[in-house]
């Protein structure tokens, strides 16, 4: 590892010599590690995706896409000294258990500013980072539009997992994992979920994966997940995750409901016509917003009454947008 930063890296960040590294380990789906030169204090993220027990070969393919999506969506314009920013990917090595290295990105999380939104009753610091937010990733999504209408499947796919899972692991009810199952077919069935064109999205937007600079700046990065769906993959994972934050940190998911309309707003905004798009995205929303509030409560350090909150959230979400 050391001669491939020396080697390889060093002169891409314009350094040169034995130099040393603090190596800290971050918490993440991956093992991740952060690489701090100790002179220059220049850091480096390195995520191995082979850590032993996984398919080596599933590993590699999974190396080999992040690094083509992060190039990709950088030569979109996410680079340089725009607004919109992806993490740069420094280079990868099979040999070294599937890594990747890329440049750290400074910034405050999007998890930061909900939390010190909540806690010093700022909502328009939350406000003003959601616009940023929505000009970001709509920009993201006009960018990589696709002919042809979307293939809702995959995300009903998607939710049909949840349930199982949710089910396997005794956190719902025989009757509510057939009323979960039965809502989700009924969404299959509405036309308007196929009626969008597909566009390449983030895959995980979760606010871990957002960065604030100052002003409008967004910085985003763990692209392994990216590729083609439906716009609302990635609104409704955030504006799930709004709901989410305010019912742990507030008490009240209700709370989230002036952002979670602001952040609609200002990503229509982006379209020739923002009325017809904010009504477009709101009919389509409850249920990325439902299925990914069940993703969510699929974690295992909730508690039972928690967990149950979140569901009670998604069935209201997954059924008020059938009426």
């Amino acid at each position: 590892l050391y001669g491939f930063l020396h080697d390889e890296i060093q002169p891409k960040l314009n350094l040169s010599g034995d130099l040393d590294y603090r190596v800290f380990l971050l918490h993440a789906s991956n093992s991740v590690f952060l690489y701090e030169e100790t002179r220059s204090l220049r850091r480096i993220i390195g995520k191995f995706y082979y850590c032993g027990g996984e398919n080596r070969a599933a590993a590699h393919a999974t190396l080999e896409q992040e690094f083509a999506n992060l190039k990709y969506i950088r030569s979109l314009g996410f680079c340089g000294n725009g607004m919109h920013y992806i993490a740069r990917p420094l280079g990868r090595n099979a040999a070294l258990n599937e890594l990747l290295l890329e440049e750290y990105c400074y910034g405050e999380s999007l998890s930061s500013v909900i939390r010190r939104s909540i806690q010093n009753s700022d909502p328009g610091l939350l406000f003003y980072k959601l616009t940023a937010l929505a000009f970001f990733l709509s920009r993201l999504h006009n960018r990589t539009t696709q002919p042809g209408n979307v293939d809702f499947n995959p995300a009903v796919h998607y939710a049909h997992g949840i349930i199982r899972t949710l089910a396997e692991r005794g956190w719902i009810s025989e009757h509510r994992t057939n009323r979960f199952h039965e809502l989700v077919h009924f969404w299959h069935d509405r036309p308007e979920m196929w009626s969008d064109c597909p566009v390449t999205v983030h895959g995980d937007a979760t606010p871990e994966n957002f960065l604030f600079g100052d002003g409008l700046h967004v910085i985003s990065f763990d692209l392994e997940r990216m590729r083609s769906a439906d716009r609302l993959f990635d609104v409704g994972r955030l504006t799930a995750e709004l709901a989410h934050f305010f019912m742990l940190y507030a008490g009240n998911r209700f709370c989230a409901e002036p952002f979670i309309g602001h952040f609609l707003w200002e990503y229509s905004c982006h379209f020739p016509d923002r009325v017809s798009a904010f009504r477009a995205i709101s009919r389509r929303l409850p249920y990325y917003m439902g299925i990914n509030l069940m993703r969510i409560a699929r974690n295992n350090y909730f508690t039972w009454d928690y967990r149950q909150m979140l569901l009670n959230a998604a069935s209201e979400c997954l059924k008020g947008g059938l009426q």
